[in-house]
């Protein structure tokens, strides 16, 4: 894994912690969440302010997320926004907490200036045992302060004043004017300087949880189902209309075009979607080389043709199917028809442009593993899971692959591969092209 480290696939992007004075603030924070302290005198940390260096100190990579439930956070600055969320048990934590840091970034500048801010990412279950807990999960709500609680005394300050300002015979009660002036000497003044964090409720609609080896939940939707990878007791009993596994590709399938929540790359023939498909041909072909034991090394677009030709004989199903797109899109070549059934169908889709996007191309990564690049992108713990059951040549090929190819130009490449970013407006949430014509092409 040290070679995903090295080229910034694995740990990337986070927030260096060195400065005695931001260790100092992150081990009282550290205290007044779990009781502990680390001896650490620098770490990394990612946007919940966990630190693998940390949870490999302590053993334990969940210290800051006891029972994988309710996520508890350290913010030293505010610049944790753009970092990953590493260990994460659920697909929506991350943008949860970017939104919290982005719509409170100016109060969470003046308080990190002095402490750390601490809180939790709070919902209706303490603990997940059993999978019926998954669906009493419905909002989740922050809630944050200073160590040393100046928004809980800023709030109390605020009250006083109310009251002061309110009542006739304040300016004689002794006892509330004291606590005003002690109070301020901790808050400031909150008249020109208000000490406050805006607070949200987000609801905790469609999502993925790393619960019970891996479980999609859609329920904000016509049809509410949970698609899991494999059979987990007491699924089945839950009151949803679908329980689905990874084996029921034909349920999947339907489920995906009866909601438009997914669309073929290349609904017609055209020449960039070809291309699309044309790498992923590529990735299978790599894929196919390594396993046989071959060097890979700087591969140019010949010499994977010829690894095409050298192992035609042994080449996947995923390979002949995605052919059959491409032909189609690239040279006008006879209609593809892919059943479910076909190991290349769920390569050749898309989530289409919905809210729920990220998720759609998630479960469309897991069901398309030999497509590395989306399986990096849309499933960081599916592609790490994948990487250590790789031979080094593959790793080697890959990790290079990634590191020159992607992530130069992330965003560039997820508008070429996903499309642009989807408008979260109520009623385009599930609009996209899918159609019964594109339905002959790439048929469930």
């Amino acid at each position: 894994m040290m070679r995903l480290v090295r080229r910034s696939l694995m740990f990337g992007n986070l927030v260096e912690v060195s400065a005695p004075a931001l260790v100092g603030r992150y081990n009282r924070a550290l205290q007044h969440l779990i009781g502990k302290q680390t001896k650490l005198t620098e770490f990394h940390m990612d946007i919940s302010g966990f630190s693998p260096e940390i949870g490999e100190e302590f053993g334990d990579n969940l210290y800051l997320n006891p029972n994988g439930c309710n996520r508890q956070f350290i913010l030293l600055t505010t610049e944790q926004k753009t970092a990953p969320l590493l260990n994460a048990q659920f697909s929506t934590s991350r943008s949860i907490l970017r939104n919290f840091i982005a719509e409170n970034e100016d109060e969470l500048f003046a308080l990190t200036a002095r402490e750390a801010v601490a809180g939790e990412l709070l919902n209706s279950v303490f603990s997940i045992s059993r999978p019926a807990d998954l669906l009493k999960i419905n909002q989740i709500t922050i809630e944050a302060d200073t160590i040393q609680s100046h928004i809980a005394e800023a709030n109390t300050l605020q009250d006083h004043i109310d009251t002061f300002m309110s009542k006739d015979d304040a300016w004689w009660d002794d006892v509330l004017i004291a606590d005003m002036i002690e109070l301020a000497k901790h808050t400031g003044n909150i008249q020109r300087h208000p000490v406050t964090l805006k607070t949200k409720t987000y609801t905790q609609g469609n999502y993925y949880t790393r619960h019970f080896g891996g479980i999609y939940v859609f329920r904000d939707v016509a049809t509410p189902t949970l698609i899991a990878r494999g059979d987990v007791e007491g699924l089945d009993a839950l009151p949803v209309d679908n329980v689905l596994t990874f084996d029921d590709r034909d349920e999947i399938a339907r489920f995906l075009s009866d909601l438009k929540l997914a669309e073929p790359i290349a609904p017609n023939q055209n020449r960039e979607a070809a291309l699309i498909i044309k790498q992923k041909i590529d990735f299978v072909t790599i894929a196919t080389a390594a396993n046989m034991g071959d060097e890979l090394g700087e591969l140019t677009r010949q010499q994977i043709r010829q690894i095409g030709r050298k192992y035609a004989d042994k080449l996947p199903p995923e390979f002949h199917g995605l052919m059959q797109v491409w032909r189609w899109a690239n040279r006008g070549g006879e209609e593809p028809q892919l059943g479910s059934d076909h190991p290349a169908f769920f390569y050749a889709l898309r989530a289409s442009q919905h809210v729920d996007r990220d998720l759609i191309n998630m479960l469309l990564a897991e069901l398309s593993p030999l497509d590395f690049r989306q399986l990096f992108i849309c499933h960081k713990d599916a592609f790490y899971r994948a990487y250590r059951s790789w031979s080094e040549v593959k790793k080697e090929y890959v990790s290079n692959f990634l590191a020159e190819e992607y992530v130069i130009d992330k965003a560039g490449a997820r508008e070429t591969l996903f499309g642009p970013e989807p408008s979260m407006t109520e009623e385009e949430s599930y609009a996209g092209p899918w159609n019964p014509v594109n339905l002959r092409r790439v048929k469930p």
